[in-house]
């Protein structure tokens, strides 16, 4: 008998059983690869009849074997919510060399000696992992490494094993032997998932699966990948800088926006535990175009420095340049200091830089970005002792922001004596002592107070 065959788009995972040049999903060229279809009639139907589903009632499901437990490393317990959960499978994603098998490979060393780890490696051999586990100074007898990338065999080896937890670098290199398509492909990657979410909701072991990533950002194959997985994870940060963000884009046990901050050693990667102080440090004393605002990451007040740099533009359209913070936030704060304040904008290049490589994403920054601007356009210094925290609307006006006394308590905690605020954040505030608040309506209020 002739085997089926269908074909299926790289990029969005789109079926169709003939070849098409672009694909109807996603609407990409040139997408669709051709794939055996397995026949897997006779194996669903001894399934069927083994293996048969039972409703159950909501309120008698037992969860006590799907506690969360630390993993050692509290800054990804932050990140997961609070621990790892057992029977999850968490999908970690990040450009290459940026740590994310150092991270993984560190989990090892501080896990508790009670809970087995399994390090299957489809990139590595055993005596590679072993030279990086000394550089790491990780160890443990709880500590189990394969190379291999046949899913069978590393089925076998689990149920011989039985791991707490289960690592596999990468999803891209493991293939299922009857999937014929090459390993990275979309049916593989699918297949070899499905495998895995199986096996980690049938014995509650938590899986942690690292992603490869395309030039776009995105994880290398389709969607369905993140959709399958219960927590995404990307490790973000520039190779040339030694600071790492762990960010949380998909959780179903806990928050998305919550962050890690790692440092990158040579002896592999630390907790930052006070991101602010690393922000700040280095900032330059009454220097023009300077302005810290304290965002939330989730529950974490953090303190960030955000530079701008203005100059007479040489062309008939001025150059706009934002790095860490939204392009398109940058021209409207631009556009609301030029009609609301009067400043003549228009002629000048403008450049805003995040320092330390973060993002700024949360509306609470407008009111730093705007003092930045202004304090380069003016060529005034601010106080450096002034912190500003506020969203500004397109009339100038300055809109109250979420959790202001945490947000004033880390404010003070890294000496800053002064913050400006808006005005609907004073009432009823508790005022930490030794931080003087600067209420403000609008910009150009706030622009009395600070220039």
């Amino acid at each position: 008998m002739k085997a089926k065959t269908k074909f299926v788009c790289i990029s969005c995972g789109y079926e169709t059983p003939k070849w098409l040049g672009k694909c109807p999903g996603c609407g990409e060229w040139n997408s669709l690869e051709e794939e055996m279809i397995p026949n897997e009639k006779a194996n669903t139907r001894t399934a069927a009849s083994t293996h048969r589903a039972k409703p159950t009632p909501l309120n008698q499901v037992d969860i006590t074997d799907y506690q969360r437990f630390s993993s050692g490393i509290h800054e990804l317990d932050r990140v997961l919510g609070g621990g790892v959960v057992r029977g999850s499978l968490i999908l970690v994603g990040g450009d290459p060399g940026i740590g994310k098998s150092t991270l993984l490979l560190q989990l090892a060393g501080h896990l508790d000696k009670q809970a087995t780890l399994f390090y299957v490696s489809g990139e590595e051999s055993e005596k590679q992992l072993k030279m990086r586990s000394d550089r790491l100074q990780v160890d443990g007898p709880a500590f189990m490494v394969l190379s291999e990338t046949d899913m069978t065999t590393i089925q076998t080896a689990l149920n011989t094993v039985k791991p707490d937890v289960l690592i596999i670098d990468s999803i891209q290199t493991m293939y299922h032997p009857d999937i014929t398509s090459a390993p990275g492909s979309i049916s593989q990657v699918r297949e070899t998932t499905l495998s895995l979410m199986r096996y980690a909701k049938e014995t509650g072991t938590a899986v942690f699966v690292v992603g490869h990533v395309t030039k776009d950002g995105a994880i290398a194959g389709p969607k369905v990948l993140e959709h399958m997985v219960d927590c995404v994870l990307y490790f973000e940060g520039d190779r040339n800088q030694s600071y790492r963000i762990l960010r949380a884009v998909k959780n179903r046990f806990g928050s998305t926006n919550e962050i890690g901050v790692f440092e990158m050693t040579d002896a592999g990667l630390h907790e930052v535990e006070n991101p602010s102080m690393m922000l700040l440090s280095g900032r330059p004393d009454q220097a023009a175009g300077s302005a810290v605002v304290c965002t939330m990451e989730g529950t974490r007040p953090m303190l960030a420095e955000i530079q701008a740099l203005l100059c007479p533009s040489a062309f008939g359209m001025p150059r706009r340049m934002a790095t860490g913070i939204d392009f398109n936030r940058v021209n409207l704060m631009i556009a609301v200091l030029e009609k609301r304040v009067g400043l003549n904008l228009q002629n000048q290049d403008a450049y805003v830089n995040i320092v330390g490589g973060i993002r700024l994403d949360e509306p609470a920054v407008d009111l730093a970005l705007a003092l930045a601007i202004v304090s380069a356009f003016r060529n005034q210094p601010i106080d450096s002792s002034l912190a500003a925290i506020g969203e500004v609307g397109l009339t100038g006006e300055l809109r109250a922001v979420s959790q202001i006394e945490r947000r004033l308590s880390e404010v003070l905690k890294l000496g800053f004596s002064t913050c400006l605020i808006p005005q609907a954040n004073a009432k009823n505030l508790r005022v930490p002592e030794g931080l003087r608040i600067l209420p403000a309506k609008n910009l150009t209020e706030s622009l009395g107070f600070v220039l």
